[in-house]
């Protein structure tokens, strides 16, 4: 077999003197996929102009709008499906160690380190909060702009963008051996994820998985559950009825020809579950032509 590639993503910076870096995405098919699942030690912000979409992290599913931000900690897992027919957001990601004092001071020992260490995480989704909106369209401003001292007030906004959320948003503090743990158990599940996100039309059987990380199937059903959230049938089905919305929405696939290819072998089963996930039936969606 292949082997398997990481869900840890790589994360290039353009500028290793300055390592933080600006996307603009634009995205026009609805239930199509703006990225897989995958998490990085990076400090990411996901900011929401025009449209909607479901960002779910660490299996909470966050729905976001215009005016959004959603914040990725350190080792949070997620991945994200456009839900309108105009979407565009930023993406703005920054290395820890564009953040780091040259020497140990109280900024330092009681801000930087714990948030670069994820011993300090925020809020993932914030809607309508002026101030941090202002510091967020200021800081892609400026990064933009690119105009002579850019560097300096980029991160000057990123230092004021994280003294908002230390003062407003934390919502965990853990322990450094806490922190570690997390990340072993996040790199030891990488091929699952991949695995299923390439094999979700067939069969996929707990002892196969479970045998690919050389753990017992009782150990690995429990500790996938407690870092998702969700069983193992769960997540797949999961997987499933996203990539058969796609399908739904952007193909002329008939409803028994989506289920099958999404590995369903019961189209009955699959609309009843369908419509439990998403709240309307397959049929309803191809009826209104993708549009609801």
């Amino acid at each position: 077999m292949e082997k398997l590639l990481s869900h840890r993503e790589p994360m290039d910076m353009p500028d290793p003197l300055f390592p933080i870096k600006l996307h603009r995405t634009h995205a026009n098919e609805y239930g199509s996929l703006l990225f897989n699942h995958h998490w990085h030690e990076h400090i990411e912000f996901l900011f929401f102009i025009e449209g909607e979409a479901m960002i779910e992290c660490n299996s909470e599913r966050l729905y976001v709008s215009a005016g959004d931000l959603v914040v990725l900690n350190s080792t949070d897992l997620h991945h994200g499906i456009n839900l309108s027919d105009n979407l565009f957001y930023f993406a703005v990601i920054a290395d820890p160690s564009l953040l780091h004092s040259q020497s140990v001071d109280a900024v330092e020992m009681k801000y930087i380190t714990p948030i670069t260490q994820n011993r300090i995480s925020f809020q993932n989704k914030i809607s309508n909060d002026a101030e941090i909106n202002a510091c967020v369209h200021s800081l892609i401003q400026e990064y933009e702009k690119r105009e002579y001292g850019y560097e300096l007030a980029v991160k000057s906004y990123l230092y004021r963008l994280l003294a908002i959320l230390l003062r407003k948003y934390i919502v965990r503090l853990l322990k450094p051996n806490e922190y570690e743990l997390r990340r072993k158990n996040l790199e030891r599940f990488d091929p699952i994820y991949q695995y299923i996100e390439e094999n979700y039309q067939s069969k996929i059987m707990v002892e196969e998985l479970a045998k690919q990380v050389n753990m017992s199937r009782f150990y690995f059903c429990r500790l996938f559950k407690e870092i998702t959230n969700k069983t193992i049938s769960e997540y797949v089905n999961f997987v499933r009825i996203n990539k058969s919305e796609y399908l739904l929405r952007n193909t002329s696939m008939s409803i028994s020809e989506i289920a099958l290819a999404t590995g369903f072998n019961d189209i009955y089963y699959f609309s009843r579950l369908f419509k439990s996930y998403k709240k309307v039936s397959p049929s309803k969606i191809r009826r209104h032509g993708g549009e609801l």
